[in-house]
Parts: structure tokens; C-alpha cells; sequence
């Protein structure tokens, strides 16, 4: 499916405006990218690890993570990317995937040829420097998850998370503030703060033992904002 048809491309266009002001020559310009609309299955690869890609996805639903696997089959997961994230432009600009991205659930997104991608900077400057911003950002909260990792105690990691995606669920639409589907199972929270599904659940029971958050199932109900940040 053509993305100059019905706008599939409005979710990019929301994304970038938090950056800077696009005009209605940016818009059109982004709207105008070729691409293919695709839904994939909970699972499904946007590209492996040793690929070579040449197009970029633009997720209009659902989730997807970055990550990577040791050795052994054990798995690091980098970040997660949700709704007019511009997902896997790294590793198609690149010529060749270092890391997988993959579907966390269900996800529909547009596949754009990065040959278009690239056109589009040289044509029009300004979406191509708030797409560079866009990449800089993502880098910025990728040092964070490192940090997170690296230096910050169990409770202190699941903190950052849930209150990273309190932010970012309300910033796209996704959720509240204070109350929103927590997008990660504990399995795969274990994966991205490097602790085992056991530990995590021992960690959520002691955030919510404290006053912070109350969860039911996959929901979280944050009760002590200033406290949990």
C-alpha cells in the first residue's frame, strides 16, 4: 500500500513536530515517501542481526525492541519503540544490522526504502535535521538504559523504566501519566534491566510495598510519582 494514501505517515509527522516545526512542504514531503504497510505477528523480525536492510520502519501500532544475543542465547534488550518511532534506520544506514529489532506484540508499520529516506534530507533540510534530532534523542535514552544497567541498584532500574514509559505512553497517546498497560511482560523487563523474571517480581512486590505504584496484571497505577522518579 502507497503511504500518499490515507496519511499512513501522520504518526512520523506527530513525532517529528515535537522536535522542531515542520511546514507544509515538510509534510507533504513525509507523506509522500513510498512504502509498503505491513502488519507483523508478537515476534516477527524487522530485521536480524547480520542482515542487510534497506528500508526503514515507521511503527504505526504497537511495540518493537532492539536487542541482542550473547553466545549462550541469553538476550539484552536495548530499548523499545512504539507508536511514529522511526524504528531500524541505524542499521540501514549502516548496510548491515549489528543487533535485532523484533516485535513485541502484534504491529502494524510502513517500510520505507532508505534511498527515499536519504533523498528526503538533501530535499528538505529541515525534516532531515529533526530526524537527525529524533536519532539523538534515541541515543540519549539508550546511554540511559546503559547507565541503568551498569551502575543503578535493582529497585533504582525498574524505577527508571516505569517512569520512562509513563512519559513517553502519555507523550504518544498510549497511555496516562500516572496510569497506563505496562508494554513489557516481567520476562522482558528481565531482559532489559538484566535481572531474572523472579527478582523483577520480587522488585515491582517491593515498589508497591513502598507506596509507589499499585499494578494489577499488566497494568501499572503509579501512586507516588515524586517518590518512583
Amino acid at each position: 500500500m502507497s503511504t500518499g494514501n490515507g496519511h499512513a505517515l501522520d504518526a512520523l509527522v506527530a513525532k517529528l513536530s515535537h522536535w522542531g516545526e515542520l511546514d507544509a512542504d515538510d509534510e507533504a514531503a513525509i507523506h509522500a515517501l513510498p512504502g509498503t504497510l505491513r502488519q507483523l505477528k508478537k515476534g516477527s523480525y524487522i530485521t536480524r542481526e547480520g542482515d542487510r536492510p534497506d528500508v526503514a520502519a515507521v511503527l504505526l501500532s504497537g511495540f518493537a525492541i532492539r536487542h541482542k544475543l550473547t553466545g549462550n542465547g541469553e538476550r539484552q534488550v536495548f530499548s523499545i519503540h512504539m507508536r511514529g518511532d522511526l524504528v531500524d534506520i541505524h542499521n540501514s544506514l549502516l548496510k548491515w544490522s549489528d543487533h535485532n529489532v523484533q516485535a513485541l506484540n502484534d504491529i502494524e508499520a510502513v517500510f520505507i526504502p532508505v534511498s527515499a529516506i536519504i533523498r528526503l534530507f538533501s530535499e528538505r533540510p529541515n525534516v532531515g535535521l529533526l530526524m537527525w534530532h529524533e536519532t539523538l534523542v534515541d541515543g540519549s535514552i539508550f546511554r540511559e538504559w546503559t547507565l541503568n544497567v551498569g551502575r543503578r541498584d535493582a529497585r533504582t532500574r525498574l524505577a527508571h523504566l516505569l517512569c520512562e514509559f509513563a512519559f513517553r505512553l502519555h507523550k504518544t497517546g498510549l497511555g496516562k501519566k500516572l496510569h497506563y498497560e505496562l508494554p513489557m511482560t516481567q520476562e522482558q523487563l528481565a531482559d532489559a534491566v538484566a535481572l531474572t523474571p523472579v527478582h523483577v517480581s520480587r522488585v515491582i512486590r517491593s515498589l508497591s510495598d513502598y507506596g509507589y505504584i499499585a499494578k494489577t496484571n499488566r497494568t501499572i497505577l503509579i501512586t507516588d510519582w515524586d517518590g518512583l522518579r
